[in-house]
């Protein structure tokens, strides 16, 4: 079995002791990324930033591993509003605009950490 290298995203820090990445061989794996300012580490006011500092770090996270976002293959997506899928998908447009060469992506309502609305998991084959 490959080894585990674990990749650090600055501005994207878990409260518990997880990463928020790891390669395995040609695999990617992220645990929840939230959608902190890369800079301060804190939540934006407006749901909009969120989203699009989460789309930020799914482009830091595969350049560490060595790839793109073309290599996503799959997100999971948590938000606690369904409202809040329009916005995902605004970035989603921008990041993915060929509908020919999307990874897969679920998205569903939940309750999040206190003042989360939106979090992303994401899977991507190198």
């Amino acid at each position: 079995m490959a080894k585990r290298e674990v990749l650090h995203v600055k501005g994207s820090n878990h409260q518990n002791p997880i990463p928020t990445a790891v390669k395995i061989g040609n695999m990617v794996y992220t645990s929840a990324i939230i959608g902190s300012d890369p800079e301060t580490g804190e939540l934006p006011e407006n749901v909009q930033d969120e989203v699009s500092n989460l789309f930020h770090y799914m482009r830091e996270i595969m350049a560490l591993a060595g790839g793109t976002t073309d290599d996503i293959a799959h997100l999971s997506v948590s938000v606690t509003d369904r409202d809040y899928k329009k916005v995902v998908n605004v970035e989603w447009l921008k990041m993915f605009p060929d509908e020919n060469n999307r990874p897969a992506r679920h998205t569903t309502v939940q309750d999040l950490r206190e003042g989360l609305r939106v979090q992303i998991e994401m899977t991507a084959v190198l």
